[in-house]
């Protein structure tokens, strides 16, 4: 993910004002067996997990993954990072572009696009963007859905090593630049990775019903069948396990973006206390 500090479609609670969470293609190519993806701790593993209801719905229950949240896992891209294909690390996991989760994820990017210089991004035309310079369909859960163009080197939006703009997402690039959260102005799949937010209604013994949101890591399953095909997958990878905080720390505007603040502020409190007392389960990649 490109320089990003920074699921499947959802359905959203009104209390807690969050963006729809989004599905991910999986890519088909093969790792060799020389692949850093031998390093990566496997996929299961134990995990902790806390529940607690948001302050601003008592119909809504959030669930999540302490292990995962607790980590020090953080974005590698450009320090390190494999790349999810073979050969091509500088795209991170950027080589396919993006799906657009609904129609106001397309529009909120489309105005940061208009925005966006021939110094910011490297494939800019050099004239007033039109929606053929960057948006494409294709097939997803059987049906044809926007996203980002994909080149042969990666998402249209991915400035190359070596180019004045310099290595990086021209979104997150205008972000900086312009004193954002990268999360304002990037597609919503872009930045909620490698977060994985799942959202059902739960029918209760007593027919009461519960909004159920789940907080967790999307690891190489996350992808689906051909997401254990990945060149490398960064979570599951010690490499990328370096930060300094506890990923509810680093993370915390992506989070508050999907669930709240006040639902954040519950959660950042009850991590803090149970990692202060070593109850949580560590992820193994951050050992």
């Amino acid at each position: 993910m490109p320089q990003s500090k920074s699921g499947s479609k959802s359905n959203k609670s009104k209390s807690s004002k969050s963006r729809t969470a989004v599905d991910v293609p999986f890519p088909t190519n093969r790792p060799a067996a020389t692949s850093p993806s031998s390093r990566e701790v496997p996929l299961d593993f134990p995990r902790e997990w806390i529940e607690f209801f948001d302050p601003d719905n008592p119909s809504h229950l959030i669930r999540a993954d302490m292990t995962w949240l607790g980590s020090r896992w953080t974005c590698i891209f450009g320090a390190g990072c494999h790349g999810i294909i073979k050969d091509r690390a500088d795209e991170g996991c950027c080589s396919h572009g993006a799906y657009f989760t609904d129609k106001d994820d397309q529009k909120r990017v489309k105005g940061f696009v208009k925005q966006l210089t021939p110094e910011q991004w490297e494939r800019h035309p050099g004239r007033p963007v039109t929606k053929s310079d960057w948006i494409e369909y294709d097939e997803l859960d059987g049906e044809q859905r926007a996203k980002t163009k994909a080149l042969d080197d990666g998402c249209v939006f991915l400035n190359r090593r070596g180019s004045k703009q310099g290595l990086g997402c021209a979104l997150h690039k205008l972000a900086l630049e312009q004193g954002r959260h990268p999360l304002e102005t990037k597609p919503d799949v872009c930045w909620q990775l490698p977060m994985r937010r799942t959202q059902e209604w739960v029918t209760r013994p007593d027919d009461t019903k519960i909004l159920v949101s789940s907080l967790e890591e999307f690891d190489r399953r996350g992808w689906g069948e051909g997401g254990h095909d990945l060149h490398w997958w960064c979570t599951s990878s010690p490499e990328a396990h370096v930060a300094n905080e506890a990923l509810y720390i680093t993370y915390a505007a992506e989070i508050i973006a999907l669930i709240g603040q006040n639902a954040y502020d519950v959660l950042a409190k009850l991590a803090k206390e149970r990692l202060d007392q070593g109850l949580v389960a560590p992820h193994p990649a951050s050992r």
